[in-house]
């Protein structure tokens, strides 16, 4: 295995209302095809290190390496290019444009990257949508499909790109215990079926359990990494 993601020495500050430091030394690495989950109580600093490490935010001391390339410096520009072709977005909310197809939704941000060909896009959106089991809703509008449906939808849009990496910000959040479990499942198959590395902050005790490492936050800080 080779390492994917390296944070060093990554410390955060927020200055409103007062300067409060939110993260503080975070120091790890993540390999290849690993499912690690970041846990914590709220205001650990969990949430604040995955858009750290998602390249959103860039207001950090530090550095951050991802796929043998240095973003600590990178301009806006280049850090988008960079998220849409490497990282995959998974959120509790699904973030689907209502009034779109499944089939659109999941195919804009490979429309955005310009690998492929609209054509070529559409099919490798189709491919997405089957294995993530709703090609048949392929072309139905996102809204009439159920909370489950549509974050299955935002899972495989998170893959058209094929990312080295897929962050998720409690992407169970929002769903039964079924979905949750069904969520879990799919993640899992990714990393141990198709190698996928996935970073994923959540509050549920029984998903991080079963990741294959949990890094603990408290306070800024690593408390454990399991």
């Amino acid at each position: 295995m080779s390492i994917v993601l390296q944070a060093e020495h990554i410390n955060k500050y927020f200055h409103q209302p007062e300067p409060f430091q939110v993260l503080k030394s975070v120091s790890f690495t993540v390999q290849r095809g690993e499912f690690l989950s970041l846990v914590g109580k709220s205001g650990s600093g969990k949430s604040t290190l995955l858009y750290v490490l998602s390249t959103m935010d860039t207001d950090y001391e530090g550095t951050l390496e991802i796929n043998g390339k240095k973003l600590t410096g990178c301009t806006k520009n280049e850090l988008s290019d960079f998220r849409n072709a490497h990282i995959g977005f998974v959120f509790q909310f699904h973030y689907l444009l209502p009034e779109f197809t499944c089939l659109q939704n999941v195919m804009l941000p490979g429309l955005k990257l310009g690998k492929y060909t609209r054509k070529e896009t559409e099919e490798r959106a189709y491919e997405r949508l089957k294995m993530l089991d709703v090609a048949e809703q392929a072309l139905k509008p996102a809204y009439k499909l159920s909370g489950g449906q549509q974050q299955r939808v935002a899972i495989a849009r998170a893959l058209i790109n094929d990312p080295t990496i897929i962050m998720g910000d409690e992407p169970t959040g929002n769903l039964d215990t079924k979905n949750s479990q069904n969520v879990f499942e799919i993640f899992d198959a990714l990393t141990h079926a198709e190698g996928q590395t996935i970073i994923a902050v959540t509050h549920d005790e029984e998903f991080a359990r079963k990741t294959d490492r949990i890094i603990e936050l408290s306070d800024g800080r690593i408390l454990s990494a399991e």
